[in-house]
């Protein structure tokens, strides 16, 4: 069955292939969605920072009728984070709001913030390799399991792997 399905990523971790979207669910509907998801078999929960039901989704999480380990959760770093400390910041305070000890998955959202998407050629090289080393410090430190990207092209995924500690 698919929600039984996982995928082992290099990082030795493993994400269940299906997931709970939960973009446009409200923060306030959030927690009933996600209890309800899980009680039907889902085991992956996907949120983002830009989604503004974070707490919402950690309720549901917390409160669900099974473990904090057998649900994996994924955030989002918000588009516009581009530099090391407003991510770190970014990565405690989605801790702080969903009440978790650390996320399963922390992604950076896209290369580009959102009002630039498609509408620039800055594709933000460097600010996006310091959000990297901050998701890389959070997975040191234990708050995060392992770390991806969204929405990034061939070149944006060049710069991480060429001048990353974490991909091989």
């Amino acid at each position: 069955m698919i929600l039984d399905e996982t995928i082992t990523l290099n990082s030795g971790v493993k994400i269940p292939r299906f997931a709970l979207g939960t973009w446009m669910i409200d923060d306030n509907e959030a927690a009933d969605a996600v209890r309800a998801a899980i009680k039907l078999g889902y085991r992956h929960i996907d949120t983002a920072q830009a989604y503004g039901n974070e707490r919402g989704v950690g309720e549901g999480v917390r409160t669900a009728s099974v473990t904090r380990k057998q649900v994996f959760v994924t955030s989002k770093v918000a588009a516009e984070h581009k530099d090391y400390a407003t991510t770190k910041e970014s990565i405690d305070e989605t801790l702080k709001k969903m009440s978790l000890d650390y996320i399963d998955m922390m992604i950076i959202h896209s290369p580009q913030p959102w009002k630039e998407v498609n509408q620039s050629d800055n594709r933000y090289l460097e600010g996006n390799l310091a959000a990297w080393r901050s998701m890389e410090d959070a997975v040191s430190e234990g708050k995060i399991r392992t770390i991806g990207v969204s929405n990034f092209n061939q070149s944006d995924l060049k710069n991480i792997i060429k001048n990353s500690s974490t991909i091989n």
